[in-house]
């Protein structure tokens, strides 16, 4: 008998383990489509205001890009609440940052080196 439940223990023991070890579920992205009006302060310290237009599939994003002197598409992606992604202009700028609820903050770098940034949603 003491054997039996020996054996009962170290069978449940292992199952519980088994079952620690699964990988741990991906967080569903946060929802980032619809437009948003960005405001940046650059590497030289100017500011400008510019507008993207975000679709999003899943953690995939595409969209559209207009700030003062260029306009063109983007594409990136979305992490949880972690945003990427690239303008595909003239003169690329690639932005980063945290998604919380409808703003969103943090770096962009162009060819002059690294700003920052923050968005507000205007529309879904």
């Amino acid at each position: 008998m003491k054997k039996r439940s020996l054996f009962t223990a170290v069978v449940m023991i292992c199952a519980a383990f088994a079952l620690s070890q699964e990988p741990l579920r991906e967080a569903a992205p946060v929802n980032v489509a619809g437009t948003w009006t960005i405001t940046s302060k650059g590497p030289k310290g100017n500011v400008d205001t510019k507008t993207i237009t975000l679709v999003q599939n899943g953690t995939e994003l595409s969209g559209h890009f207009k700030g003062p002197y260029q306009s063109g598409g983007l594409e990136g992606t979305i992490n949880e609440h972690h945003i990427l992604f690239r303008t595909k202009t003239r003169e690329p700028l690639t932005f980063r940052g945290q998604v919380r609820g409808d703003t969103i903050s943090g770096n962009f770098h162009d060819r002059q080196g690294t700003g920052e940034w923050r968005a507000y949603r205007t529309s879904q």
